[in-house]
């Protein structure tokens, strides 16, 4: 079997392990060795294949790989995960020694406790979501 069938061979399994994995790291290595195959193809000998495989996948990795990373949106927070860092408006007194306090947070009532536990938050506040625990939103102002 030639060295090209061989390079043609690697870039179709980097090509559809990169399909499977979606990481966009093994198409650094399909490029590679397409192109591998192709300098073999022209005649350029063994080792002019592996320096163009290894040239080629550096560079596609170094420098497109940053860029296809960059374009990737940032993964969607859902649920409660999605309230932290937002803003709510203190409907009840939130003093965590009384157990007591809640806050509208996107128009749902949630009950809540200070972040710091001597903190009393009056009425009217505009708080930041720190964290949600269980039912709870731990806020500070």
């Amino acid at each position: 079997m030639s060295a090209t069938i061989l390079w043609v061979i690697a870039a179709c399994a980097f090509a559809v392990g990169e399909m499977l994995t979606t990481g966009f790291f093994l198409v650094a290595l399909a490029l590679g060795a397409a192109l591998a195959a192709i300098t073999d193809a022209a005649g350029a000998g063994g080792i002019a294949g592996w320096f163009v495989f290894v040239i080629s996948s550096l560079l596609t990795f170094g420098i497109v790989r940053p860029i296809a990373r960059s374009l990737h949106p940032p993964p969607i927070r859902t649920g409660s995960a999605a309230l932290v860092g937002k803003q709510a408006i203190v409907l009840e007194r939130i003093a965590n020694d009384e157990g007591a306090g809640c806050v509208k947070i996107d128009g749902e009532i949630w009950t809540a406790r200070a972040s710091d536990d001597d903190h009393v938050i009056e009425s009217g506040t505009r708080v930041h979501v720190v964290e949600i625990k269980g039912a709870t939103a731990l806020v500070t102002e």
